[in-house]
């Protein structure tokens, strides 16, 4: 498998940061009207054949049962009901704030009713802003914002392999909107107590203990598209445990180590798909021993937990 190339970030920043603020749009809908699920299940995105999708929701509070879907190959949203309904717009020339607009409006003609109760980015720096006022974001380049759509496609099957060789709880493969980027939670049966001054978002989410492997895009503090892996709480000498392929390092980032192989560097091997897949398990594997999972028990190769078929009996 080659790895599609990904715009460096110079070249579609502005285009990243509009796109970033419309997933926080939809993103917070769906946070307002989905069932909520453990770890924040319920919030991110999924990858479809042309975008990414809330999944259905409503119901529960009242509202009919809807879905949001961006369209990343005729670049638009696109709002339905269960019944049949519904109502698309370009995201073609649109700011923030026209785009906050227009998806509200498209709601509004579904008989969907949504109390966003923060109507503003989270965590970004203008999260004092309303998304309603936000009429700076406005770039939207669809070549870049289509590859974008494609990569996370290539990536969420890798993701998907590589969490079929875990037996234990884990996440479904998701496009988180908080930052932008896709991945995969194992997670241990040891519960992780917070410190007090941990703020809702991170209580849930660290719960209990994790090795969470993923892809981002690039951000100002690692300005390149790259593979991740973190083990959280972080066991003492993750970081002097070997990583493949050769060209995997850890970097220390907010006080922590990240296991990072870089995407140009996967796509530099002989098979990138082993490689990336190698990485995974190599941060998964440097993780669990120095946290004392029971590696051996854990393991289900081919996504196969039946004794019968995983002996060949």
């Amino acid at each position: 498998m080659e790895l599609l190339a990904v715009p460096p970030l110079a070249e579609w920043r502005d285009t990243k940061a509009t796109v970033h603020r419309f997933c926080q749009v939809v993103g917070k809908i769906r946070l307002a009207s989905a069932v909520r699920r453990n770890h924040w299940w319920n919030v991110p995105f999924h990858v479809t054949g042309r975008g990414i999708t809330t999944r259905p929701m409503g119901q529960s509070d009242g509202n009919p049962i809807f879905t949001i879907d961006f369209d990343f190959v005729s670049h638009r949203l696109v709002v339905t009901t269960v019944d049949g309904r519904a109502v698309s717009f370009t995201l073609y020339g649109q700011s923030v704030a026209s785009f906050y607009n227009s998806t509200m409006e498209a709601l509004a003609a579904l008989d969907v009713r949504v109390d966003m109760t923060v109507p503003r980015p989270f965590d970004l720096p203008d999260s004092d802003r309303p998304f309603a006022d936000d009429t700076e974001h406005a770039a939207y380049d669809p070549v870049a914002v289509t590859r974008y759509w494609q990569v996370l496609s290539q990536v969420n099957l890798l993701l998907e392999e590589f969490a079929a060789d875990y037996s234990g709880k884990v996440s479904p493969v998701h496009h988180f909107w908080h930052t932008f980027d896709i991945a995969c939670t194992r997670f241990s049966d040891r519960l992780i107590e917070q410190p007090p001054e941990a703020d809702p978002v991170t209580r849930e989410a660290y719960s209990h203990e994790v090795i969470s492997s993923g892809f981002w895009f690039g951000d100002d503090a690692f300005p390149e598209p790259a593979f991740y892996s973190y083990t959280a709480p972080e066991p003492d000498g993750l970081d002097s445990e070997p990583l493949k392929p050769e060209a995997a390092r850890w970097i220390t980032q907010r006080g922590s180590h990240l296991a990072v192989l870089r995407h140009a560097d996967a796509r530099a091997e002989p098979d990138p798909r082993a490689a990336v897949l190698a990485f995974y398990d190599s941060a998964y594997q440097a993780g669990a021993r120095r946290a004392g999972w029971d590696i051996a028990r854990l393991s289900c190769p081919g996504g196969v937990t039946d004794p019968r078929l995983s002996t060949g009996r």
